[in-house]
């Protein structure tokens, strides 16, 4: 009775899973698909998830799979091995494939590869994943992380990830903003809730500029799959400050693998980054592509209250004595940064002890001179756009409006540009006060001004007059 080709298929899996670990198993050959066996060219067809797959396949495992297609499908004759490998794009024809094919088979039968009893297997399963240092800083929590308008997305977003770290919902979520708007503090916040409802997931933060240095160091010691292999291991994965990679291509190629293999196999990806996708300038577009896969969340600079709010709670926390109106006063010049507000607070607590003296308005103002900077930054985007209108008599309402008309166009590009220029907003809320626009208007802008800057002399010497009443305001 001839044995049919799926059946083939099944002893060519029992013979690898006796040849490699439980977990190489389950994550490289269960998802092959056996597609076909063509008698006439004595071709195996397989079907690969990912291109990532079967150039993994190709380089780890080639010679493995040649040798159990030629036991079980070859019968003394050389087997061919195929590819389909499906590629997703983003297109309207969705999901489409490419066959390719393996290098030239091998004429050996198989060597080694020998069941020394029907219950007795080669190969070891492998033992539970050791506990690893998660990385994470122990006192941002979410208890701490105080909510507010400008972060009241990603943070509930973010409690919801941490309750439901198996749920396939906003995965990955990708979070932005400016320097100090609580990035790190919210992605430490996530890790830290996950690992108190589920100990047993393995949770991992690091720095890209860790991971960069990790990997550097896993090529000169060629450990690369090593490395790969780690991380991979990961169940909730929080990269922050992702920026840093832009021009590093082999770390940006080498994490996309990871991030395909961990997305595939449902496992959360937690990225921070100081700006959104969109402006990532040199990053690979695979990994744009599947950033844009899950939630974009913007944390955006807390306006005052939120200041006020964070200052307090960080005063009852520290048991310190700071009265209203000078945290009011620190709230108003500390430039919408977490960073800066606690920063401002501890030199007032190491005042206050080292001199034994009382935190008033006159110690409040000599830390922050020393401090916080306080020069481009405490220009808001109103005074901007008011001052450029001034320039070009026209109405803020006007400059604001959804109107195309040229005398309105240049005054409200200038204004963005200004703005992008003059401030640490980013281009998304830079868009939502002049107008109500989206940062790709923004960047839009920017780009026109620029480009006039270079061809128009008289363009240029306007824009300087205007930055020039800036300076003179202060």
């Amino acid at each position: 009775m001839e044995v049919s080709p799926n059946a083939r298929w099944d002893k060519c899996l029992a013979l690898i899973r006796d040849n490699v670990t439980e977990q190489q198993y389950k994550t490289w050959f269960k998802p092959i698909v056996f597609e076909s066996f063509d008698k006439t060219t004595r071709t195996v067809l397989l079907q690969v998830p990912s291109p990532f797959v079967y150039e993994y396949l190709e380089e780890n495992y080639v010679d493995l799979l040649r040798k159990v297609l030629c036991r079980c499908f070859g019968e003394g004759e050389r087997v061919r091995l195929s590819y389909r490998v499906v590629v997703v794009e983003k297109s309207a024809q969705g999901e489409g494939t490419s066959v390719v094919e393996s290098d030239n088979p091998s004429d050996e039968g198989i060597v080694g590869i020998q069941r020394s009893g029907a219950n007795q297997p080669q190969t070891l399963v492998d033992a539970a994943m050791p506990e690893i240092d998660s990385q994470l800083k122990p006192y941002q929590t979410f208890n701490n992380f105080i909510e507010g308008d400008s972060n009241k997305l990603p943070r509930a977003v973010g409690l919801s990830i941490a309750e439901h770290p198996n749920s396939s919902q906003f995965n990955p979520m990708f979070i932005f903003g400016p320097s100090g708007c609580g990035k790190t503090h919210l992605i430490n916040a996530i890790g830290l809730r996950t690992k108190q409802l589920y100990p047993k997931k393995r949770v991992l933060y690091v720095s890209a500029r860790l991971f960069q240095i990790q990997f550097s160091n896993a090529r000169l010691q060629n450990k690369i799959n090593d490395f790969i292999h780690f991380y991979q291991t990961i169940d909730m994965l929080i990269v922050d400050d992702i920026q840093e990679w832009l021009t590093a291509t082999k770390t940006q190629n080498t994490f996309f693998h990871i991030f395909d293999h961990l997305f595939r196999n449902g496992k959360r990806i937690i990225l921070a980054s100081d700006r959104p996708p969109v402006d990532l300038q040199g990053m690979n577009e695979r990994l744009l592509t599947r950033f844009a896969c899950g939630l974009i969340a913007e944390l955006e600079k807390p306006n005052v209250q939120l200041c006020v709010d964070i200052l307090n709670s960080k005063i009852r926390h520290d048991g310190l004595s700071i009265p209203d109106d000078v945290v009011q006063y620190i709230a108003h010049t500390a430039n919408g940064s977490v960073r800066d507000l606690e920063g401002v607070v501890n030199s007032l607590m190491a005042f206050s002890v080292v001199y034994n003296c009382n935190i008033d308005m006159k110690l409040a103002e000599r830390v922050i001179s020393r401090t916080v900077k306080t020069d481009n930054q405490s220009l808001s985007v109103d005074e901007i756009v008011e001052t450029v209108c001034n320039h070009y008599h026209v109405t803020t309402d006007a400059v604001n409006s959804r109107s195309r008309k040229r005398e309105l166009v240049v005054p409200r590009q200038v204004s963005m540009y200004l703005a992008q220029k003059l401030t640490e907003m980013s281009a998304s809320h830079i868009g939502k006060i002049v107008g109500g626009r989206d940062h790709s208007t923004v960047i839009h802008s920017c780009s026109q001004v620029e480009a006039r800057l270079k061809t128009d002399k008289d363009f240029s010497k306007e824009l300087a007059d205007i930055e020039a009443s800036f300076r003179l305001k202060r």
